[in-house]
C-alpha cells in the first residue's frame, strides 16, 4: 500500500520513494518547528518542542501521558500541555477522546494523538492504526462540512483495561465501532463486548488480510484497502 509507506502529502507521495519521503519528512517538521511555530506562538525554548515532535510518534497508539511527558522533558505540567496544544494548532497532529457512556466503565480525560504526516511512526502496526485515524478524520470532518452532521471521532478504553482503536460518534451515540489489525486474526473481545452493549456497526480492518466477511457476532472483517476505500 503506498499510501502506508510514503505518507498522505502529495510530494512524497509522487515521489513513491521512501529515502525522498523520509527526507521530505525531516524538512517538514524543521519548518514548523523551527519558522512557523516562532511565526506564530511565543516560545522560549524551541529545542525542548523539538526533542517533543521527536518523541511524540514513538507514543502513537496508548493514552498520552502528559505527566510522563513533563518528567521526560522536565518542565511543567502547563508547558507540556501548552506544547502539545501548539503542535495541533499547527497541524502535525491531533487528539482523540474517549467515547464514554453510562452503560461501560470508560475512561473520562486521556487523549490519544496521531500524526498528519504517518510516515513518522516507525512501528507498523501504529503507523497503520496512525493512517486509518486520518483517514476516519477524514470522512467525519466532510461529513461535518458537507451535510452538517454532528459526528465526530472518538477512541475506547474503559477501567477494566479493555480497548480498541476508533469509535464514531453521532448525535452522541456510537454509531461504528473500528479495530485496525495488523493481521488477520477474529475479532477481539473488547469489539465484540461493545458491539453487545450498543446497535451500532463493527468492523475489524486488517492491513494484511484477504477475506471480507461478516462474523456470527455481526462483526465485519475487512481489508484496508477495501475499507478505506469505501470513504471519501
Amino acid at each position: 500500500m503506498d499510501l502506508f509507506t510514503y505518507g498522505g502529502f502529495p510530494e512524497p507521495f509522487l515521489s513513491a520513494s521512501e529515502k525522498e519521503s523520509t527526507r521530505w519528512s525531516g524538512e517538514y517538521r524543521t519548518r514548523v518547528v523551527r519558522e512557523d511555530l516562532r511565526d506564530l506562538e511565543r516560545v522560549d525554548d524551541i529545542n525542548l518542542i523539538d526533542r517533543l515532535s521527536l518523541r511524540l510518534p514513538e507514543l502513537v497508539g496508548s493514552p498520552l501521558s502528559l505527566n510522563a511527558l513533563r518528567k521526560e522533558l522536565e518542565v511543567s505540567h502547563k508547558a507540556a500541555a501548552r506544547w502539545v496544544s501548539i503542535l495541533e494548532n499547527l497541524y502535525t497532529i491531533f487528539r482523540l477522546y474517549p467515547f464514554g457512556s453510562p452503560k461501560i466503565r470508560a475512561v473520562k480525560k486521556e487523549a490519544k494523538h496521531y500524526h498528519f504526516d504517518w510516515t513518522l511512526v516507525k512501528n507498523t502496526g501504529a503507523r497503520f492504526e496512525n493512517l486509518a485515524a486520518c483517514h476516519l478524520l477524514k470522512w467525519c470532518w466532510f461529513l461535518q462540512d458537507s451535510e452538517g452532521r454532528d459526528i465526530e471521532l472518538r477512541y475506547f478504553r474503559d477501567i477494566d483495561k479493555r480497548e480498541f482503536d476508533f469509535v464514531v460518534v453521532e448525535n452522541a451515540k456510537p454509531v461504528h465501532f473500528i479495530e485496525c489489525k495488523q493481521t488477520d486474526a477474529d475479532p477481539g473481545l473488547s469489539l465484540r463486548y461493545l458491539k453487545q452493549k450498543f446497535p451500532a456497526a463493527a468492523t475489524q480492518v486488517v492491513l494484511e488480510a484477504s477475506r471480507d466477511i461478516m462474523t456470527k457476532d455481526d462483526i465485519r472483517i475487512c481489508p484496508a484497502h477495501v475499507f478505506l476505500g469505501e470513504l471519501i
